[in-house]
C-alpha cells in the first residue's frame, strides 16, 4: 500500500501533505484539497514554476473522475478562489456522481445484435447523402 497510488496516496504524497500542505477545502465526496505553503520559484525547472502547487487527497479509491468540475478548475489554476465561492446554484437536472464503470460488470455494452459475430456486416451505417434523397 505504500507504493500504490490506486489504493490511496503514496507515501511521498502523504508526507508532502503533512509537511507542506495547507488544507483548502473538502468536496461532497470527502476528497480533501491542498495547496503548497509557498509558491515554486519562477526560475526553477518545475512545471509549477511561479505558482503554487495544488493537489487532491482522495477519500477511497483514486479515480480522477471523482473530482467535481469546480474543484478540477481550481486544481488546474483556472481561478484562485476556493470553489465554494465560485459555484453557481445547483440545477434541478444535475445528477449525483456515478463512478466510472469501465472494466466492470456495469460497463456499457451495445445491444446483443451488434455484439454477435458478423453483426457488422448486417449493420447499415447512416449516410447523410441517403437521407437527403427522397
Amino acid at each position: 500500500m505504500i507504493f500504490t497510488w490506486w489504493n490511496g496516496s503514496t507515501f511521498g504524497t502523504w508526507l508532502n501533505t503533512k509537511r507542506n500542505g495547507v488544507l483548502v477545502g473538502t468536496d461532497h465526496q470527502g476528497n480533501t484539497y491542498y495547496r503548497s505553503a509557498k509558491k515554486v520559484p519562477a526560475g526553477s525547472n518545475s512545471p509549477f514554476a511561479g505558482r503554487e502547487r495544488r493537489w487532491v487527497m482522495y477519500k477511497g479509491a483514486n479515480d480522477a473522475s471523482r473530482v467535481p468540475a469546480e474543484w478540477h478548475g481550481w486544481l488546474h489554476n483556472s481561478y484562485d478562489g476556493v470553489p465554494e465561492s465560485n459555484l453557481p446554484p445547483a440545477r434541478i437536472w444535475e445528477v449525483e456522481y456515478t463512478p466510472n464503470a469501465t472494466g466492470t460488470a456495469k460497463a456499457y455494452q451495445p445491444h446483443a445484435e451488434l455484439r454477435a459475430p458478423g453483426a457488422a456486416a448486417s449493420y447499415e451505417a447512416w449516410s447523410p447523402d441517403a437521407s437527403s434523397e427522397g
